[in-house]
C-alpha cells in the first residue's frame, strides 16, 4: 500500500497529463486480449464442425478467419506497445526535468550532505528502472490480468470443474509472487545504494585525480574501488540467486497446471463429457496463459525494482530548499536599489558551534567595506548571508531597510555579483564562462570585463583567445586566471552589490594592484564587500571590519586601525616583514 500511495502521489500528475494516450493504449491492449481470446473459441467451433463432417470449404473459411483475426490482433498489439511504452518514455523525460528543476532550487546545505554520485545514480539508473516499471511493467501486468480474467470466464462457462482443477496451483503461485517480490524489492534497493556509492567514488576520484597522483595513491584508490565493485557484484549475485529460484519454481507450477488439464481433460473427453473442440480450446487457453504466468515473475521483478527506485527518486523530488520563499515576495528594481546593507543582531549557529554571534554592521549604499580576520572567523558566512545563500538563526539581514526574507532568494541574487573562494568554471570556452548569466552580452562588454579583471594579457597568449576551451572546471587555466575569469563574470552582470570573497588570493601583488586600480572605477557608486588576508587588497576600502570568533572586534579606516595597534595592525606588520624578507 505504501508503494501504491507513493506511485499515485509522484506519478499521478503525469498519468493525468497523458490520460488520453494511456486510455488509447489500454484500449488497444483490451482489444488485443479480447481478439486473442476469440482464437481458442474459433478453433473449438472449427474442430467441432469438422468432427461432425469434413468440408474443405468450411476448413478454408476457418483458416481465413484465423488469419484475419491474428492480423487484427497483431495491429492492436503493435499500437499497444507503441503508445504505452512511448508514454513511459515521455514520463521519464518529464521526471528528469522535474528532478533537475528541483535540484537547482535546493540550498547549499543539501549538497553539503548529499553526494554528487548518489544524485547522478538516482537521475540515471533509478529513473530508468521507473521507466521500465511504467512501460513494460504496466503493459504486461495489465495484459496478464486481463488475459487471465477473460480466459477464466470462458473456461468456467465451458467446464467449471476442469477449470477449478486446472487453476488449483494458482494460490500457491500468488503466495510465491508475494514472498519473492518482497525479497527482490529489498535486495534491489541495496543494489541501487551500492551503485550510488560506486558512482560517488568515481566522481570524487576523477575530480581529485591530480591530488591522487600527487600523493601516489593510485593503488590505494584502485583497491578501494575494487572492493566496492566486489560488494556490488555480491549484492547482484544475491538478487540473481533469488530470481534464479523464482522463475523455475513458477514454471514448475505452470507445468503442474498443464498436467492437470491434460490428465483430467483427457479423461472427461474419453467419457464424453466434453467435446474434442472443448478439450483443444482448454489446452489453447492454457497455452495462452503460459506467457502471462511466466511474465508475472518478470513483471513482479520490474515492479519491485521500479518501486524501490521510485522511492529513491521521490526523496530528491520531495527535497525542499532550507530558505523559505515568502508568500508574496517583494520585487527589487535595479534603478531604485540603493544597496544599503544592515546586519541587525545577527547570530548564525552551525553543528560545530556559532559561526556568527550578535553581529551588528551597517554598510551604506555605494560604500566599499573590507572584512578581515583569522581563518574560520565567519567572513564567508557573513557575505553568504548578504546574498541570502543562508539565513541567520537569530536577527535580521536587511537590504535598503527591508528584511531579506521578504524577497525571493533569486530576486536578491539578480542584483549581486558574487566571486566565491572556490572558483568554478564550466568546461566550455573562456568567452562563455565570462558571459555566463548574461546571455545577451556583446563582445565589447566581454572584452571590457576581461580587461578590468586583468585577464587581457593572458587572453592575448591563448591560441584561440576568448574562444579557448578551459577544460573541466577550468583545468587548463592557472588558479589566478580562474579567479580573474570569475571576477570578469561577476562585473559583467553590472550588479548593484559586488562581493569578492578572497578573489585575488591566487594572483601576485603586481597583478593585484592593476586589478584593484581597474576595479576602483567599477566599484564607484556600487556597494562592495571585499574579503582578503592581504592588507594590500583592503587598505583602500572606505571601512575595514575585523572579525574574531564570529564577532566584530574592530572597524574603521586603514590609518585609524593601524593607530589602534590591534589585530589589523599586527596583520599589517607581519605582511610588511614578509615582503621585506621576500625582497632580501
Amino acid at each position: 500500500m505504501k508503494s501504491i500511495r507513493l506511485a499515485l502521489r509522484v506519478l499521478g500528475p503525469h498519468f493525468q497529463r497523458y490520460r488520453t494516450g494511456l486510455l488509447l493504449g489500454l484500449g488497444a491492449l483490451l482489444a488485443k486480449v479480447l481478439l486473442a481470446a476469440c482464437v481458442p473459441l474459433l478453433i473449438r467451433e472449427g474442430i467441432n464442425a469438422l468432427t461432425a463432417g469434413f468440408h474443405m470449404r468450411r476448413l478454408i473459411e476457418f483458416c481465413a478467419y484465423l488469419v484475419a483475426l491474428s492480423a487484427i490482433k497483431g495491429l492492436f498489439q503493435y499500437w499497444m506497445r507503441v503508445v504505452i511504452i512511448g508514454i513511459s518514455r515521455d514520463i521519464e523525460y518529464d521526471l528528469r526535468n522535474d528532478l533537475f528543476s528541483n535540484l537547482v532550487t535546493l540550498s547549499q546545505d543539501f549538497y553539503g550532505r548529499t553526494r554528487t554520485g548518489d544524485i547522478m545514480a538516482r537521475a540515471s539508473n533509478d529513473l530508468n528502472a521507473v521507466r521500465m516499471m511504467l512501460g513494460p511493467g504496466v503493459m504486461y501486468w495489465s495484459e496478464t490480468v486481463l488475459t487471465f480474467l477473460i480466459s477464466l470466464v470462458v473456461m468456467l462457462a465451458v467446464d467449471w470443474k476442469l477449470t477449478l482443477l486446472g487453476l488449483a496451483p494458482a494460490p500457491v503461485i500468488s503466495l510465491a509472487v508475494v514472498f519473492f517480490g518482497r525479497i527482490i524489492h529489498e535486495r534491489y534497493g541495496k543494489i541501487q545504494q551500492k551503485f550510488s556509492d560506486i558512482s560517488s567514488q568515481v566522481q570524487e576520484n576523477l575530480s581529485a585525480v591530480r591530488v591522487i597522483r600527487a600523493f601516489v595513491q593510485e593503488e590505494a584508490e584502485l583497491r578501494q574501488f575494487e572492493e566496492m565493485n566486489r560488494d556490488y557484484v555480491r549484492q547482484n549475485i544475491r538478487l540473481a540467486r533469488i530470481q534464479g529460484l523464482f522463475m523455475p519454481l513458477l514454471q514448475a507450477m505452470i507445468g503442474v497446471t498443464f498436467l492437470i488439464v491434460l490428465w483430467v481433460g483427457g479423461m472427461r473427453l474419453l467419457e464424453g463429457r466434453i467435446t474434442l473442440g472443448d478439450f483443444v480450446m482448454f489446452n489453447t487457453f492454457m497455452g495462452m496463459l503460459i506467457w502471462p504466468m511466466i511474465a508475472l515473475g518478470w513483471v513482479v521483478n520490474l515492479m519491485q525494482r521500479g518501486s524501490a527506485s521510485l522511492a529513491r527518486v521521490a526523496e530528491l523530488l520531495d527535497a525542499r530548499p532550507s530558505l523559505p520563499e515568502p508568500d508574496s515576495p517583494l520585487v527589487l528594481r535595479h534603478g531604485a536599489l540603493r544597496g544599503e546593507i544592515e546586519l541587525h543582531h545577527v547570530t548564525l549557529n552551525r553543528e560545530a558551534g556559532a559561526a556568527l554571534q550578535d553581529v551588528n554592521l551597517r554598510i551604506e549604499g555605494g560604500e566599499t567595506v573590507a572584512i578581515v580576520g583569522h581563518v574560520g572567523c565567519g567572513k564567508t558566512t557573513l557575505v553568504q548571508l548578504v546574498a541570502r545563500l543562508i539565513d541567520p538563526t537569530d536577527g535580521a539581514v536587511r537590504l535598503d531597510g527591508v528584511d531579506l526574507r521578504f524577497y525571493s532568494p533569486r530576486e536578491i541574487r539578480r542584483h549581486v555579483g558574487f566571486v566565491p573562494q572556490e572558483t568554478f568554471l564550466f568546461s566550455t570556452t573562456l568567452r562563455d564562462n565570462i558571459a555566463w548569466g548574461v546571455p545577451d552580452a556583446t563582445d565589447d562588454r566581454i572584452q571590457w570585463a576581461a580587461r578590468v579583471a586583468g585577464l587581457e594579457p593572458d587572453i592575448a597568449q591563448f591560441p584561440d583567445g576568448l574562444d579557448t576551451l578551459v577544460g573541466e572546471r577550468g583545468i587548463t587555466l592557472s588558479g589566478g586566471q580562474k579567479q580573474r575569469a570569475a571576477i570578469a563574470r561577476a562585473i559583467l552582470r553590472d550588479p548593484r552589490i559586488l562581493i569578492l570573497d578572497d578573489a585575488l588570493s591566487s594572483v601576485d601583488t603586481d597583478t593585484e594592484e592593476r586589478i584593484l586600480t581597474e576595479l576602483t572605477l567599477v566599484m564607484k557608486g556600487r556597494t562592495t564587500i571585499l574579503i582578503s588576508h592581504r592588507v594590500s587588497t583592503v587598505r583602500a576600502a572606505h571601512r575595514i571590519v575585523v572579525l574574531e570568533k564570529g564577532r566584530i572586534v574592530e572597524q574603521g579606516a586603514h590609518a585609524n586601525l593601524l593607530l589602534r595597534g590591534g589585530y589589523y595592525a599586527d596583520l599589517y606588520q607581519k605582511q610588511l616583514l614578509a615582503e621585506e624578507l621576500e625582497t632580501l
